[in-house]
């Protein structure tokens, strides 16, 4: 079926998503969900070739990226029902007014329509997308990447059945059948047919997105996350936290890329944390991290000497740009030249410091003492999440239901007229 074609069945979908009641689409995810662990076999089958294809194409945490395992469909499985459990954003009032001649105002939340998403290699991010959407009101036009085809291919015939047991279009989530580039390009000028593109992926993507997209697109993703370790730092709980943001899973966006040093405790600080992210690690039989230094943290310990494009890199891997410099407000300033204004945090005892740096720090999440690995939908509350927005307008952060919404102004009122000029006017004053 072409882009096309597939875009005008999620149109169909709109209107029975919209008038659907919570009970229906909080069924329905169930239905989804319980679909989902059905068909195990068949999903982790389908991962298998999408592994065996890229296998020796894309590194080892690539490959980590793209993996199912029986625990991870049903970590999918448990994100679609705690999204069910919560409240329905669509006809939420979110404003009232009522002017003096007696007019009722309600800014009403209401669905989007047709949400595309444009994703690579997370076949985790299928079922995350169309669960929120449906709970949203909305279809929802999925376009992976060709790595992870199958994958998500075998998710959707899945999720589809879980929609058709409940009575709602198979339709309401579709699956991009073309994974050249010639079908993103359609996606994002695909005016008319989707009300949200949203791209989930690198910064090439986003790019391509912001730049080239005739519809409404949000900017998301790329995350040079810091860590500025402050000079009234709990040393040992920085080190948990670099340790956390930077392994617990290194190709994830939320991931932390660099780490800012004050100069008064670096001497002593950067040997602990060689020893943490690389000895300890390689004596554990882990994957050690590979430390990218300026000049005055290679003063100090050994590592790669860090290059003109290390603090400006997601790197997505066992690697993390370290700098030392010499104040709060230095690094600040790094931060702000730097930083994709995803996820950075600072790590110390002194309040005043904290409170300057959330302040000075123009990022969708500001962190005192942990980790930024916690930059979820799920962890935030939100459910799972369409992804994490980095712009301003109109969502900020991990989009949750509220933000798959839009709104519309209902105006009740008992036969009220306008008058004015034109109004005299045709009664001759």
């Amino acid at each position: 079926m072409t882009t096309h074609e597939i875009l005008l069945n999620a149109q169909s979908a709109r209107l029975p998503l919209a008038m659907a009641d919570s009970d229906t689409k909080d069924a329905a995810l169930e239905a989804m969900a319980v679909a989902l662990v059905a068909a195990q076999e068949e999903i982790l089958e389908a991962n298998r070739r999408d592994l065996d294809a890229a296998r020796g194409r894309v590194s080892d945490v690539m490959l980590d990226r793209l993996a199912l395992t029986p625990t991870r469909l049903a970590d999918m499985a448990k994100g679609m029902r705690e999204v069910a459990a919560l409240p329905d954003p669509v006809g939420a009032v979110l404003r009232k007014i009522v002017r003096p001649n007696g007019i009722l105002i309600e800014k009403t939340a209401v669905p989007m329509g047709v949400i595309a998403i444009i994703y690579e290699s997370r076949p985790n991010v299928t079922s995350d997308a169309a669960a929120l959407a449906i709970k949203a009101g909305s279809a929802c036009v999925l376009r992976c990447g060709r790595d992870a085809w199958a994958s998500c291919h075998a998710i959707v015939e899945a999720l589809r059945q879980g929609l058709g047991k409940v009575g709602l279009p198979e339709t309401a989530v579709s699956l991009i059948e073309d994974t050249t580039h010639a079908s993103a390009n359609e996606l994002m000028t695909a005016d008319g047919l989707v009300d949200l593109l949203i791209p989930r992926g690198g910064a090439g993507l986003i790019r391509a997105c912001v730049e080239n997209a005739t519809v409404p697109c949000i900017q998301t993703g790329t995350g040079i996350c810091h860590i500025y370790v402050d000079k009234a730092a709990d040393q040992e709980m920085a080190l948990n936290i670099i340790e956390n943001a930077k392994t617990s899973r290194p190709s994830v966006c939320n991931a932390a890329e660099v780490c800012l040093v004050h100069q008064d405790i670096a001497a002593e600080f950067l040997p602990k944390l060689k020893q943490r992210l690389c000895d300890a690690r390689a004596a554990a039989g882990l994957t050690p991290v590979e430390l990218h230094l300026d000049p005055r943290a290679t003063a100090i310990i050994e590592g790669v000497p860090a290059g003109p494009k290390d603090f400006d890199t997601e790197y997505l891997d066992y690697k993390m740009a370290v700098g030392v410099v010499d104040s709060l407000q230095a690094a600040i300033d790094h931060i702000g030249a730097h930083s994709t204004h995803h996820s950075d945090a600072i790590v110390t005892a002194d309040e005043e410091a904290a409170a300057r740096f959330t302040t000075c720090v123009d990022s969708a999440a500001v962190y005192v003492n942990a980790s930024t690995r916690f930059t979820d939908g799920g962890e935030f509350g939100l459910g799972c999440e369409m992804g994490i927005s980095t712009q301003k307008l109109h969502a900020r952060g991990p989009m949750g239901l509220a933000e798959l919404c839009t709104y519309k102004y209902i105006v009740h009122g008992n036969g009220q007229v306008r008058g004015g000029s034109s109004a005299k006017l045709v009664q001759g004053c």
